[in-house]
């Protein structure tokens, strides 16, 4: 990557050079979710900046959202914003990275001599010691990465170096971190179940020209929610992202198929359920939700697929609220659709 006129080497680490635009990194707190106070951001996780959002609840250790929730529209959360971060705790980022940089004899001299650049703003030229002599007044914003999105490209793009604000002033940075970016960071930490319909007959004995039942229980049914906060450099703000499920599409997985209703798209009842259960009256009659498979699928199976949609909506410690785009989690069943033998005397 290319700094100051010169090139950047593959092996001037991201951690070495966390403090030069486009190579800071956020990571999730080892220590799991919820808000963790204090007044000051950006904490230090070697000589890199990490971003000191809190997800409550936070995803367990080792798990992402789940893979097949995503917006119905092309918008992604963001891939990375600007927080505050003490005088003191910059300091201390910017010399473990200075360090690290000019004391490995792997890094060329041009490295070297960007990190002293790059030092000498901070410490001479427009900042003098790191503004530790204001250090009550304000804080630097720097650019983070999304947790959930590091091996983004876009994650790069907060590139501006880190800058002073004084308290109460508006930071004069794009994506600067607000109870609206927090709620689109939560979007990230949706952790939406994985729920397979019922289905009368069962998938494997589904008859053709008859009937298939899709039923949802309202017990599994129910809202998601995450709050995500930022305790730090004189900001404190929260928003909390919650996920409602709202409707239910089916597809058959084949063309020789109708669908109940016709749409595919069954929406939920008053009760929280979707569909209704099959009983011993329901022999002859269309479901609310589900299909009529028209042939067999032979020797093997037709893939039927139930995507559940969910609107997602914010609100944030600032009284602001608002909508996100809405997501849709699919889940996929193999059926086995059968003729039915008759047997003529």
């Amino acid at each position: 990557m290319r700094r100051s006129g010169r090139w950047l080497t593959a092996g001037a680490t991201a951690t070495a050079l966390a403090l030069i635009p486009g190579t800071a990194f956020a990571e999730k707190d080892p220590g799991g979710g919820g808000t963790r106070g204090g007044n000051t951001s950006g904490s230090i996780n070697g000589n890199t900046i990490t971003s000191k959002v809190r997800f409550d609840p936070q995803l367990p250790a080792g798990k992402t959202q789940s893979g097949d929730f995503h917006a119905t529209s092309n918008w992604t959360p963001p891939a990375c914003w600007y927080e505050p971060m003490s005088a003191a705790e910059f300091k201390a980022v910017s010399e473990a990275s200075y360090t690290s940089v000019v004391n490995d004899p792997a890094q060329p001299s041009y490295a070297k001599s960007s990190m002293a650049e790059l030092k000498k703003i901070y410490t001479e030229t427009k900042y003098k010691d790191y503004n530790l002599d204001q250090a009550d007044k304000g804080a630097f914003w720097v650019g983070v990465q999304n947790p959930n999105r590091k091996d983004d490209l876009a994650s790069f793009s907060c590139s501006d170096l880190p800058e002073w604000v004084p308290n109460g002033t508006p930071p004069p940075v794009r994506n600067a971190i607000t109870p609206e970016v927090l709620a689109q960071a939560a979007y990230n930490q949706l952790d939406i179940p994985t729920t397979t319909v019922t289905l009368a007959p069962k998938p494997e004995n589904i008859k053709v020209n008859l009937a298939t039942w899709v039923y949802h229980d309202r017990a599994e049914f129910k809202p998601v929610k995450v709050t995500a906060s930022l305790s730090a450099g004189g900001t404190n703000i929260s928003a909390t992202t919650t996920a409602r499920p709202v409707s239910l599409h089916i597809k058959a997985g084949t063309s020789d198929a109708q669908l109940h209703p016709g749409s595919g798209d069954c929406a939920i009842n008053t009760d929280g359920t979707i569909g209704a259960a099959y009983s011993a009256d329901s022999d002859g009659k269309a479901p609310p939700c589900g299909l009529t498979y028209l042939r067999s699928s032979g020797n093997g199976s037709y893939t039927l697929e139930a995507s559940i949609t969910w609107e997602v909506s914010w609100t944030g410690s600032n009284g602001q609220d608002g909508n996100l785009p809405s997501g849709t989690f699919s889940t996929t069943q193999n059926v086995i659709v059968q003729e039915i033998q008759a047997v003529n005397r």
